[in-house]
């Protein structure tokens, strides 16, 4: 399928990229760091459009979003291909097929086949997930535009790297998203993703000001992106620009693909973070990946009131009336609580 957002440039058939923050110079033949969106005589073509390779249905706090619909299902789709190169991709299997096998497979369906499934299977939102959604835009695009007719929402979980004119594209039909703020380093970005950090704070500002509601994760790795002073500018970013009511998730990292030379998070260090993140005026900040953990649960940023108790991505129990806190009468930031 011909691609969204390029540009043609007389120069030998070349086109340019407008997807994300990358915006690959691609020749005739070439492809972009996505591996996924070839040239192919001065016309961009998204290679793996109709390509899922991952479809199921998962709780909305898996993604996670905890502020968003909690308790409801997430019929969660992805293709494969990624614009990072992050040596800690928690999910490379599929995300680096196409870099690391020159691979591009997946079952074929269509939009109106993700939308259908979606209904039968009781799903409130649909969530592009599991690998970038930005490098299976149009797919996305096309999906979230039925789904939006249909009154189910949309959900992207994302690098973040996406462009401004891809964000202003699909905002009227998407309605959240969990943005990856890897590190507040640009030579983390650098080194370890193949990126760099400025773009992902721009879109974070601009969804913002979109009005998508927003929960941001950071998956902490051991002696790279853990300094505390480090994680309290991180916090204050997050609390300046996306505002203190903006869920942070700290996510324990665990050795995978090419970073498998680390030790797991120490859960202390986790808990280190989650209080300067309230201590930076983050109303709430949630520890992942530590099932059982005090700080997988939402609390009245007033009272201090236990609302919703979590294992791991079930809900065990929920306390919020009418998105007020049953006791002090504090709203709770979100949609659908």
């Amino acid at each position: 399928m011909e691609a969204y957002l390029y540009e043609k440039i007389s120069d030998d058939n070349a086109v340019r990229c407008c997807l994300c923050h990358h915006r690959c110079l691609i020749r005739r033949g070439g492809r972009g760091i996505c591996h996924v969106r070839e040239n192919k005589d001065g016309v961009l073509h998204a290679l793996n459009y109709g390509k899922i390779i991952a479809r199921h249905i998962d709780p909305i706090e898996k993604k996670p979003l905890f502020h968003f619909l909690p308790g409801s299902r997430s019929y969660s789709i992805a293709a494969v291909g990624c614009n990072f190169r992050c040596r800690f991709c928690q999910n490379a299997d599929i995300s680096q097929m196409p870099a690391d096998h020159k691979m591009i497979v997946g079952t074929e369906c269509s939009p109106q086949n993700i939308v259908d499934d979606a209904l039968k299977g009781g799903c409130k939102s649909i969530s592009y997930t599991y690998t970038e959604p930005t490098i299976y835009f149009e797919f996305a695009f096309d999906t979230a535009k039925i789904a939006h007719e249909k009154g189910i929402y949309n959900v992207f979980v994302s690098n973040g790297y996406m462009s401004a004119e891809a964000l202003h594209k699909i905002k009227p039909y998407l309605d959240a998203a969990n943005v990856d703020l890897k590190a507040f380093s640009d030579d983390f970005y650098k080194t370890y993703c193949g990126a760099k950090l400025e773009p992902v704070k721009e879109t974070l500002k601009l969804m913002k000001s979109l009005g998508i509601f927003v929960e941001i994760t950071t998956l902490l790795i051991p002696e790279l992106n853990d300094n505390p002073e480090e994680l309290e500018r991180l916090a204050g970013f997050i609390a300046e620009s996306s505002g203190k009511d903006t869920p942070w998730h700290i996510s324990r990292f665990h050795p995978m693909y090419q970073m498998t030379d680390r030790s797991s998070t120490p859960v202390s260090t986790l808990i280190q973070a989650r209080e300067i993140g309230l201590n930076a005026g983050l109303k709430y900040v949630y520890v992942g990946n530590v099932p059982g953990e005090e700080g997988e649960n939402t609390f009245c940023p007033e009272c201090g009131k236990l609302l919703i108790e979590r294992w791991g991505f079930r809900i065990m129990q929920y306390q919020i009336k009418h998105g007020q806190c049953p006791d002090c009468r504090t709203k709770i930031a979100g949609v659908g609580l």
